[in-house]
């Protein structure tokens, strides 16, 4: 069985995905595109949220993290009311945030889908992630993970060295998990995503979409709560991602 991927049902509760991770101001990405990709796929979609940012698509003007105890209150008050069937997890801030998010996963979401989308640094430049706060994310969130979605500028982070051909496959060695490497940052019209799993990569190739920066904003956030969604539906990793990046493509 892929790891995370057991979706049998708690006793009882209204089946739901969640989203642990910043609130984005204009609404573009972060928890906010997060629950319209829920509800676009037609599942109940739940937040909890590690930090509020003030924003547009062009600049991060502020980042103010919530209480670890707000945040602990948030994920325990919806699991004890849904069957969470996947979780997606997007910013997260900082080490204590993302310790707090794997101790409850593995109390509350032990062995069922979790989407990693390793946000590091915004789309304008700003730093989302304390540097500090990286080899956590390594060492504890990565193995909780079903997937992990890194674009190739977080994909060169997490190696120390320039993407290539090999990038997906070594993500996935590194980390144990499997790995869906996001081709947007890729110079060209046409863009390839990567999906590396169970020792095969699966190539996703796409034209660049004539999209302006309002809707390109959050394309990230979309893609792997839309991949959570389809998780917590009952399809297969490969599947899941494919619908996904179908369903994103397609705007």
């Amino acid at each position: 069985m892929e790891k995370g991927l057991n979706t049998s049902a708690k006793p009882a509760g209204l089946a739901a995905c969640l989203a642990i991770g910043g609130s984005d101001s204009c609404a573009g990405a972060g928890i906010q595109a997060d629950l319209r990709t829920f509800a676009a796929f037609g599942i109940k979609g739940c937040s909890a949220i590690t930090a509020l940012t003030a924003q547009n698509p062009n600049t991060v003007y502020r980042v103010e993290p919530v209480p670890l105890a707000q945040l602990e209150a948030e994920i325990r008050a919806l699991f004890d009311h849904y069957d969470i069937k996947a979780v997606k997890t997007g910013m997260l801030y900082d080490a204590e945030r993302i310790e707090l998010v794997v101790s409850l996963l593995n109390e509350l979401h032990a062995d069922r889908p979790v989407v990693v989308d390793p946000v590091m640094v915004s789309s304008s430049g700003k730093r989302l992630l304390d540097e500090s706060a990286v080899t956590v994310l390594e060492q504890k969130l990565f193995p909780v993970a079903s997937l992990i979605t890194p674009n190739v500028p977080e994909a060169e982070l997490l190696l120390g060295e320039k993407a290539g051909k090999e990038t997906s496959a070594r993500l996935s060695g590194k980390f144990s998990t499997p790995v869906l490497l996001k081709g947007g940052h890729i110079r060209g019209d046409r863009l390839l995503d990567q999906l590396y799993i169970n020792g095969e990569e699966i190539a996703f190739p796409h034209e660049r979409q004539p999209w302006d920066q309002e809707k390109a904003h959050g394309t990230g956030c979309r893609l792997a709560s839309a991949i959570a969604a389809s998780l917590a539906k009952g399809s297969s990793l490969s599947v899941s991602v494919a619908e996904a990046i179908g369903w994103l493509q397609n705007g």
